[in-house]
């Protein structure tokens, strides 16, 4: 019984979050229709990413190969997967061999992981992947991407010499202390402005994904269109505990 009064929890909290994020869209004058909401599933049993598709929503987002290419198999083929952890070279062939429904890869963080998408998805056949390039707006040296000033170069290297790649966008994930994101959500604005004057291509074709949990309203006023909230509606991160 405890388990079935716990369901719909997740949904009902995926509903709250889509309305947030229509009453933020409208802050900023934008359409609500073009934000997306990638719920991040990473930790949580299939059980619950269910609960939260039949709800109606298709768009979920993982951290880690192994957990996506466990857990993808087992749920309907409509879903638009996310991997938006750090891809290790070593990774990208069970990624995409055993993710088809594989929608976007928002980490491509240098010229490397690109080149080895790229190869494999022309080996294995499998139409164009979308990906975004990962920039590390905040300078922490923990956190993946390339830096600003490095972003136009390896997005060229995307469009220029990986015909495998559909170029959609760029990412990042800012700092834990969300007093600065503004400045990083700045930063990648204006790292997308560069992109889209080099490149000759009118911003709307250029995505932001940038906002989680503690920080995603103020992300979509600020020109994201793609927010990856996982703790509001699963609640928090079950890691196994260290033995």
């Amino acid at each position: 019984m405890a388990a079935s009064a716990m369901d719909g929890v997740a949904a009902t909290a995926l509903r709250s979050v889509l309305q947030r994020v229509k009453q933020a869209a409208e802050r900023s004058s934008r359409a609500s229709d073009r934000i997306r909401v990638v719920a991040v599933s990473k930790t949580k049993p299939v059980s619950l990413l269910r609960e939260v598709y039949d709800s109606g929503h298709r768009c979920f987002g993982e951290n880690y190969v192994q957990e996506i290419v466990e857990k993808a198999p087992q749920l309907p083929e409509d879903i638009e997967w996310h991997f938006i952890g750090n891809l290790q070279s070593n990774k990208v062939k069970p990624l995409l061999t055993g993710v088809p429904n594989l929608a976007m890869v928002e980490t491509v963080d240098d010229e490397k992981i690109a080149n080895n998408l790229d190869r494999v998805i022309g080996n294995i056949g499998r139409k164009p992947l979308k990906v975004l390039v990962q920039v590390n707006t905040s300078g922490e040296t923990s956190k993946f991407g390339v830096d600003p000033d490095g972003c136009l170069a390896l997005v060229k290297h995307v469009t220029s010499n990986c015909p495998n790649l559909e170029f959609c966008g760029l990412m990042t994930i800012g700092m834990p202390d969300y007093t600065s994101t503004p400045e990083n959500f700045k930063t990648l604005a204006n790292c997308r402005t560069e992109v889209c004057n080099a490149l000759e291509i009118p911003e709307e074709q250029c995505e932001l994904s940038m906002g989680m949990s503690g920080d995603f309203e103020l992300a979509i006023e600020m020109g994201s269109t793609n927010v990856r909230v996982g703790s509001t509606i699963f609640g928090a991160r079950e890691y196994p505990k260290k033995q």
